[in-house]
């Protein structure tokens, strides 16, 4: 299984510790300046509700969707292909395009990604988090 769930973070732990890309909903107010929600100091890390890759499957997830999740702004400000080892954040503008193209492509467990992403409607956007 590429996309991954823990209810609590003992059990993330014991399933690969900090290993983990983490695809977070944004909590963020939606009057917030980008500058803020790519802040390194407003991300925590370790959501119970994220989803999470196992970095033995790193390879797979950025074969299959990176260049479906091709419009993150990073830290830096700066656009592109999802960073791996960094901050990217998505804004809801996005989401049913990024659905869009995951439906068409049908990636590896693309179903529990589209089901999350769904989701991810009633936040401000969503976050994938690097290694």
């Amino acid at each position: 299984m590429l996309f991954r769930t823990f209810k609590n973070q003992k059990q993330r732990s014991k399933s690969g510790g900090s290993a983990f890309i983490e695809i977070q909903f944004c909590t963020m107010p939606v009057e917030s300046a980008i500058e803020e929600l790519v802040e390194v100091d407003n991300i925590e890390n370790w959501k119970n509700d994220s989803l999470y890759v196992y970095i033995d499957d790193d390879s797979i997830f950025y074969d299959e969707y990176s260049h479906i999740f091709d419009c993150g702004t990073y830290n830096n400000l700066k656009t592109g292909r999802v960073d791996l080892h960094g901050i990217n954040y998505y804004a809801p503008t996005f989401t049913d395009s990024i659905i869009k193209k995951i439906n068409n492509e049908k990636p590896t467990d693309y179903e529990i990604l589209i089901e999350w992403l769904n989701k991810s409607k009633s936040y401000n956007g969503f976050y994938i988090l690097g290694l």
